[in-house]
């Protein structure tokens, strides 16, 4: 039986990041690679109706007790498009505590001075990048961890839930649920495998939104430019500057939510500028909205009609209030982590998840961790321990639900 770390680092092999600039589904098609491996794999586990549809989505069952509710396990199969995510060079280091040397030939090192993480897992062995690439922890190692559970839950003859699988693509672009079929899953309720650090269990996201802004500006040639240019990317940055700095991703943390620039784009005669928006509070997350949508007022008042043209839709919401009714099955993780000798760890998710949609369509589903950190960079890493105790957490799960 391969082992977690085994699959983990197939996976990671395959280049599956998503592309938000694609209007498809999957908005790439070398995700379909993955899927189609991992319904071969399904299928020689035992899960003999897995299936990848039309849309990219993979689903398998594995029959259980039917006494038993019906849990489901997802992930998605997508990388973030923050980071390279083209031959991966993975490899296992035995971590002793200090600075990590990733690559040699160009002396990139994971520094413990930076990633206090590292402190914590002294004795472990981790796996990491050769420094070029993200690893993609996020999410294959939650694939890889779903993976080795129905595996293990396949070969043994004690009585289990019956097991829901679901890959999905384009999660870290938000359209992980666009297209994801409920009813067709047919689980009570289900876990997201797509968290971070050892214990963690989410209930709580970011409601998110994004924003697309188009400056025009005027352009003439310098040289006569007086009293008639309009620069727009000095308009652009003029409106950046009205946002407030201290909400700022590298500013916020816990329930702190943000505005964060994620790309600009300009020239004189236009900069196109893209934010994304986040905040745990529904009021507070509305107030954002309300203030760039001012910004964006008085820079047209200041400049003229139309210069500043705002495109904002929301992305998901925080799954808290659909979750809360339901808290027994945040309790479930909670008692299966016990068992094993994890302590959990509840924390508010910074981001979002498949979960916090799929939440809001009928099927709750907060998010459990992968054991994965810095994720969506060149500096993460995974320590192999924590994926086998998560997989153990997810067999305890799905082996004594009351």
């Amino acid at each position: 039986m391969e082992t977690v770390s085994e699959r983990f680092l197939r996976y990671v092999a395959l280049d599956t990041q998503s592309d938000e600039f694609s209007e498809s589904c999957p908005s790439t098609a070398k995700q379909l690679v993955l899927g189609d491996m991992l319904v071969k794999e399904l299928l020689t586990i035992g899960l003999a109706d897995a299936k990848i549809d039309e849309n990219g989505y993979v689903y398998a069952t594995l029959p259980g007790d039917p006494s038993l509710p019906t849990i489901g396990l997802i992930a998605h199969m997508d990388t973030s498009p923050d980071t390279s995510g083209k031959d991966v060079k993975a490899k296992v280091v035995c971590y002793e505590g200090g600075d990590i040397l990733l690559n040699d030939q160009e002396q990139i090192w994971l520094r413990e001075k930076d990633y206090e993480s590292l402190s914590r897992n002294v004795g472990k062995h981790l796996i990491v990048t050769d420094g070029t690439t993200l690893l993609g922890a996020d999410d294959k190692a939650g694939i890889a961890e779903i993976m080795a559970c129905v595996e293990r839950l396949a070969g043994q003859s004690a009585p289990h839930a019956t097991v829901k699988v679901a890959f999905t693509p384009d999660e870290e672009i938000g359209r992980g649920a666009d297209l994801f079929d409920v009813p067709f899953f047919g689980a009570d309720y289900a876990y997201t495998v797509d968290g971070g650090a050892l214990g963690e269990i989410e209930y709580e996201n970011f409601n998110a939104a994004g924003a697309k802004i188009t400056v025009k500006g005027k352009n003439i040639h310098p040289g006569s430019a007086k009293n008639k240019m309009v620069n727009s990317q000095n308009v652009a940055m003029e409106l950046h500057g009205l946002l407030p700095v201290d909400q700022r991703p590298e500013h916020t943390e816990g329930y702190e939510g943000f505005f964060h620039l994620t790309d600009i784009c300009g020239e004189v005669e236009q900069t196109v500028l893209r934010y994304i928006i986040r905040d745990h509070d529904g009021e507070k997350f509305a107030q954002k909205k309300e203030l760039l949508t001012a910004v964006c007022q008085f820079i047209n008042s200041k400049y003229g009609p139309d210069t500043a043209c705002l495109e904002m839709k929301d992305s998901y919401y925080n799954m808290r209030g659909q979750i809360e009714p339901c808290m027994y099955i945040v309790e479930r993780a909670q008692k299966a982590m016990k068992a094993v000798g994890i302590e959990p760890v509840s924390v508010p998710i910074r981001g979002g998840t498949d979960g916090a949609r799929l939440s809001f369509m009928g099927l709750p589903c907060p998010n459990l961790c992968t054991g994965g950190e810095n994720f969506h960079g060149r500096f993460e890493y995974i320590p192999v321990e924590d994926m086998e105790a998560i997989t153990k957490i997810l067999v305890q799960l799905l082996t004594n639900v009351n």
